[in-house]
């Protein structure tokens, strides 16, 4: 009986931990673009080399899609003897990632690319929802159909604390990221489940912590039928102490049997910058 392989897009933002946890047996990763270079995200460069090119020179990196011969090669390893592969995309409508997939599993054959239809640790959900269905003994074309149909159920946000990068990204003008940063706003950078696509959601002010507590209060209260098995703490540059804050407050609420806490990678990170912070769940 052929095995059912678990693969992901590097821009899931899964830990090596939680990668182990759930036997997702490789990442392809997106590319990295720096100085007219392309590097392989998470593979030889860091979230944080990008922050210092970007500090030094103002410009950001662009970010290109794992191309349909990467992926063909890619999925050969796996069906070449004889095994079945589910791979789990960052969502259409930010990279063509997917597309190419699809293009490449129409080659290969005995390969289910999925949708997220989401971004960083929201495609987390999907990853590990797969790898439980896996475990239960599904079939991959049952597979298949079930995540296609969970991914409305993510909910992933993220508070911005400085916009520069959105203004560096052409995402906002210089006088509205001057006017925010007066008034301490601070955007939630909302994804919608069903492309991936984002959008500005409430813009909140204060200081940062302040925000923080309140956004996660708000998003939780949002929703009556969330699902308490794990939620995700995903940050990019942010300090140790925020993050703290966030992991206690949702830990005293008593809700969540488990609470991740990972790092954004090199292309979300290269899009929203440093000093963001997001939580993401799911719904029944």
């Amino acid at each position: 009986m052929a095995r059912i392989v678990l693969t992901a897009d590097s821009t899931c933002d899964l830990t090596p931990e939680l990668k182990k946890e759930f036997n997702v047996e490789a990442y392809t990763p997106l590319h990295i673009i720096v100085a007219k270079k392309s590097y392989d995200d998470g593979v030889n460069i860091t979230p944080q080399e990008i922050y210092k090119q970007f500090d030094a020179t103002g410009t950001l990196p662009k970010t290109a899609a794992v191309n349909v011969g990467e992926y063909e090669d890619f999925f050969r390893k796996f069906t070449e003897n004889g095994n079945i592969v589910i791979h789990i995309n960052i969502g259409s409508a930010l990279s063509s990632s997917y597309k190419n997939a699809c293009i490449a599993a129409e080659e290969i054959g005995n390969v289910y690319p999925i949708d997220s239809c989401n971004l960083s640790t929201g495609t987390g959900h999907i990853v590990i929802e797969a790898a439980n269905m896996i475990k239960q003994g599904l079939e991959a074309k049952e597979i298949a159909e079930k995540l296609k149909e969970l991914t409305t159920r993510v909910h992933s946000s993220f508070i911005i604390n400085k916009l520069n990068y959105l203004r560096a990204g052409g995402r906002c003008s210089t006088l509205a990221m001057l006017g925010a940063n007066l008034l301490q706003l601070k955007p939630c950078i909302e994804v919608d489940n069903k492309d991936g696509s984002m959008t500005v959601g409430k813009k909140y002010r204060g200081k940062l912590d302040n925000v923080l507590l309140q956004y996660v209060d708000e998003k939780l209260s949002s929703y009556e039928n969330i699902r308490y098995d794990k939620i995700f703490i995903t940050h990019a540059g942010i300090g140790d102490d925020h993050i703290q804050i966030v992991y206690e407050h949702i830990k005293n609420k008593n809700l969540f049997e488990n609470i991740y806490i990972t790092t954004a990678s090199c292309t979300i990170s290269s899009h929203c910058g440093p000093e963001t912070l997001g939580i993401l769940f799911m719904t029944e």
